[in-house]
């Protein structure tokens, strides 16, 4: 009989892996660009062909890619700000890890979490050159469809961070 998935994975790492405050420094330094609308900040955290999934399914491939891109959105229009909570980071091999995080949209102007803006974002990283880089970015709309009750979770414990 097959276990049932768990949102922690058994091989995640102990709360005491050494490269786990890098990695959770990267994921933040990658939201705060956003929160700060600072495309090139945002792409310098990405490797040179870094790779990025957006919330409606867009890619950007590259780190020249992704601060045109971020450049343009800043410009022309008001973006939310995130809010996160990153859920477990584990090694894959060695100089490769993978970070998973919760995170929440405040729209522009406004004071609250959109949980239509809740996503899920994955993201790999590669130790290169003596710091660590992402290399894909995947976010992806956590509508949890027919369980609005885990929605609703989501967001409390998002709330909590605001």
């Amino acid at each position: 009989m097959s276990q049932p998935p768990s949102s922690t994975p058994h091989d995640a790492p102990s709360p005491e892996w050494a490269e786990l405050p890098a990695i959770r420094a990267l994921y933040e330094r990658m939201l705060l660009a956003w929160n700060s609308r600072d495309a090139d900040a945002f792409a310098a955290q990405f490797t040179a062909s870094g790779h990025s999934i957006g919330f409606d399914g867009s890619e950007l491939r590259g780190r020249a890619q992704i601060a045109s891109t971020l450049r343009g959105i800043f410009a022309d229009h008001p973006t939310g700000r995130y809010v996160w909570k990153v859920r477990w980071v584990r090694p894959l091999a060695p100089g490769v890890a993978l970070l998973r995080s919760d995170v929440g949209m405040v729209p522009a102007g406004q004071t609250d979490i959109a949980p239509a803006l809740n996503t899920v974002q994955t993201v790999v990283v590669v130790h290169s050159d003596g710091e660590w880089c992402i290399t894909q970015l995947q976010n992806t709309p956590a509508q949890l469809h027919g369980r609005p009750d885990l929605v609703q979770q989501m967001t409390d414990e998002l709330r909590q961070l605001l």
